[in-house]
C-alpha cells in the first residue's frame, strides 16, 4: 500500500504540473495578452475570453499539488520543503480563485478606476507562490543532494531575478514570467520521478520515534523496560528517570511472543511493567494508551505485576501493516499473559472487551479473572468489504505528511477535550495513531462477527468476571453481564471513563477478581 500511495502522489504532481501549463495553450487563445511583457497570470482575468478556463486549470493544478504533499510518505528531515511546496499548492489555488480583473500590463487602462480585493489578493498570492515553491526547490534539493534539483532551483531562481528585472526595467516581463513557470513544471515532473524511483526507507515507522515527555518515560513508579531504548527513544545517553520504557513485554514477554511479531509483520510493541504479585494485564479501549490506566496501575502496583501494553498504531507502539482482528488481539494478549501454569487476570475496557472475553474463550486455563469496563455491545452487523479495503490503506496513510497534518492540527486537542488529560507524550499528534483508531473502528464489525462464531462454538469458563459501567440500568453492559454470569457494579456520572475519573473503584474489582 505504500507504494501505491507513492504513485498516487507522483501521478498528483504531475496532474500539477499539467494543469499549471495550461497557460501554453492561451499564446493562441489570447492575442491581447502581450506574449513578451504580459504576465501569464492576465490570461485568467476577468475581461479575458478564456478566464474560467485558465482560474480552473490553476486552481486544480493547487489541490493537485496539495494532495500530492498529503499522500508522500514522512522521510526525516524533509518536512520544511514539503511544508514550503505544501504552501505553493494552497497559493497557487488562492490564484485561480482570485483572479486577475483586468491584464495588467497588457491593458494600459487597467488599474485606472481601481482594484477589487480579488486582484489585491491575487498579486499577493503570486509573489507568495514565487518564494514558496523557490524555497521548496531549495530545501528538498539540499536533502536529496541531486544536481538536477541544484540545477532546476538556480534555473529557477535565474527566471524570478530576470522577472523582477522585466518589471523594473518595463520590457520582458512576460518571457521571464513564462520560463519560471515552465522551470516550475518541469520540477514538479521531477519530484514525482524523484519519489518513483528513491528507496523505500529501512524502517518507515523509525519516522514516528516517540516524545517521551520529561518524567513519562512509558509508565510510572517501578515500570521496568530496556534502558538503552528509553534512551534512544528520548534521544539521550541514558534515561531521565528511573521510569523505563519496554518495547517488548518485561518477564512475562516469550520468545514466542516476539517471533509471533515477526511472522505477523509487526515491529515489537511498547510494553509497561511494574509491580510484583500476581500479573494482571490491560487491554485499553478504542484510541487509548498506556498512560490513561496510570491511577489504576499505581493502586495495583503495589500487591500485583501490573501488565500494560499499546496495540499496534497506538501509543508509542510503532503501527502495524495488518488491519486489526479479533483472533490477531487474542494472540496479542496471549503472548503477553504469563506462560501456564500461571494465571493472569484481565482487564479490558471498551471494545477490547471482545478481545477479553475471546481470550477466556479461548485459553480458559491461563485466565485467573476477568474485568470489564463500560464494555461495548457486539451487534449482529453484516461486515463490510469495504471496510476491509478501506482498513488496508490505513497504516500507510498514516505514514503521510497529510496524516500527520491533521493529527497535529487536531489531535492534542481533541484528546483533552475527551479525556481532560494532556497529551504530555505527544502521541495523538502522530498520523499513525489516528490512522489505527479508524482502522479498529472499520475492523469493528469483522470482530463482533467473529465473536459472535466464537461464542457459538467455545463456552465460557468458570471463572470470576466483573462489569463495570455506567448509565442507566437495562442496558448492553447489565445484559453482557447476565449472559457471563458476572456482578455488575454501576457507576454515576463518570461519563464513560471510569478509569481516569474513578480509579480506586476500578482496582478495587481487579483486586477482588484477583485475590
Amino acid at each position: 500500500m505504500e507504494r501505491r500511495l507513492v504513485v498516487l502522489a507522483a501521478s498528483a504532481f504531475i496532474v500539477a504540473a499539467v494543469l499549471g501549463s495550461a497557460w501554453m495553450t492561451g499564446q493562441f487563445t489570447t492575442p491581447a495578452v502581450d506574449r513578451t511583457d504580459g504576465y501569464v497570470s492576465e490570461l485568467a482575468a476577468r475581461d479575458q475570453p478564456w478566464t474560467r478556463l485558465f482560474r480552473i486549470s490553476q486552481a486544480l493544478s493547487g489541490l493537485a499539488c496539495l494532495g500530492g504533499v498529503a499522500l508522500v510518505p514522512r522521510v526525516a528531515r524533509e518536512w520544511p520543503g514539503w511544508l514550503a511546496l505544501a504552501a505553493f499548492g494552497l497559493l497557487s489555488f488562492a490564484s485561480g480563485v482570485f483572479p486577475l480583473d483586468c491584464a495588467t500590463l497588457s491593458d494600459p487602462t487597467c488599474g485606472l478606476r481601481g482594484t477589487s480585493f480579488a486582484h489585491q489578493a491575487h498579486t499577493v498570492a503570486g509573489v507568495l507562490g514565487a518564494l514558496a515553491v523557490l524555497a521548496a526547490m531549495a530545501l528538498l534539493g539540499a536533502r536529496w543532494g541531486s544536481w538536477v534539483a541544484w540545477m532546476l532551483t538556480w534555473l529557477s531562481l535565474a527566471a524570478t531575478v530576470l522577472t523582477l528585472a522585466g518589471l523594473v526595467g518595463g520590457h520582458g516581463v512576460g518571457l521571464a514570467h513564462r520560463a519560471l513557470l515552465t522551470m516550475i513544471a518541469v520540477w514538479l515532473v521531477y519530484v514525482a520521478l524523484h519519489l518513483l524511483v528513491a528507496e523505500d526507507p529501512d524502517d518507515p515507522y523509525a519516522l514516528d520515534a516517540p516524545r517521551i515527555a520529561p518524567g513519562r518515560l512509558g509508565g510510572v513508579g517501578s515500570a521496568r523496560v530496556r534502558t538503552e531504548d528509553a534512551a534512544r527513544a528520548a534521544g539521550q545517553g541514558r534515561p531521565a528517570s528511573a521510569e523505563r520504557v519496554d518495547w517488548r513485554a518485561g518477564r512475562g514477554r516469550s520468545a514466542s511472543a516476539e517471533g509471533a511479531d515477526r511472522a505477523a509483520g509487526q515491529r515489537r510493541s511498547h510494553v509497561v511493567e511494574q509491580g510484583a504479585g500476581p500479573a494482571v494485564l490491560i487491554t485499553v479501549g478504542p484510541g487509548g494508551a498506556w498512560f490513561h490506566w496510570d491511577a489504576v496501575a499505581v493502586r495495583l502496583a503495589r500487591s500485583r505485576r501490573v501488565i500494560r501494553f499499546d496495540r499496534p498504531g497506538l501509543g508509542l507502539s510503532p503501527g502495524s501493516p495488518a488491519p486489526p482482528s479479533l483472533y490477531g488481539e487474542v494472540a496479542r494478549l496471549a503472548a503477553l499473559a504469563p506462560a501456564h501454569p500461571e494465571q493472569v487476570t484481565l482487564v479490558a475496557h471498551g471494545v477490547a472487551c471482545w478481545h477479553a472475553e475471546a481470550f477466556a474463550r479461548l485459553h480458559p486455563l491461563r485466565l485467573a479473572g476477568l474485568v470489564l469496563v463500560d464494555p461495548v455491545c457486539a451487534a449482529r452487523r453484516r461486515p463490510l468489504p469495504t471496510a476491509r479495503a478501506a482498513g488496508r490503506w490505513l497504516p500507510a496513510l498514516g505514514e503521510t505528511w497529510g496524516a500527520t497534518a491533521v493529527a497535529r492540527l487536531t489531535g492534542p486537542a481533541t484528546h483533552r477535550l475527551l479525556t481532560g488529560l494532556p497529551d504530555l507524550s505527544r502521541i495523538y499528534s502522530r498520523g499513525k495513531v489516528c490512522a489505527a483508531m479508524a482502522g479498529e473502528w472499520l475492523a469493528r464489525r469483522d470482530m463482533a462477527a467473529d465473536l459472535h462464531r466464537l461464542r457459538a462454538e467455545m463456552r465460557f469458563p468458570d471463572v470470576p468476571v466483573t462489569v463495570i459501567s455506567v448509565g442507566d440500568p437495562g442496558g448492553c453492559p447489565e445484559r453482557l453481564a447476565g449472559e457471563l454470569g458476572a456482578a455488575h457494579v454501576r457507576m454515576a456520572g463518570s461519563g464513560g471513563r471510569i478509569q481516569l475519573h474513578e480509579p480506586g473503584a476500578v482496582a478495587d474489582a481487579v483486586l477482588a477478581a484477583s485475590s
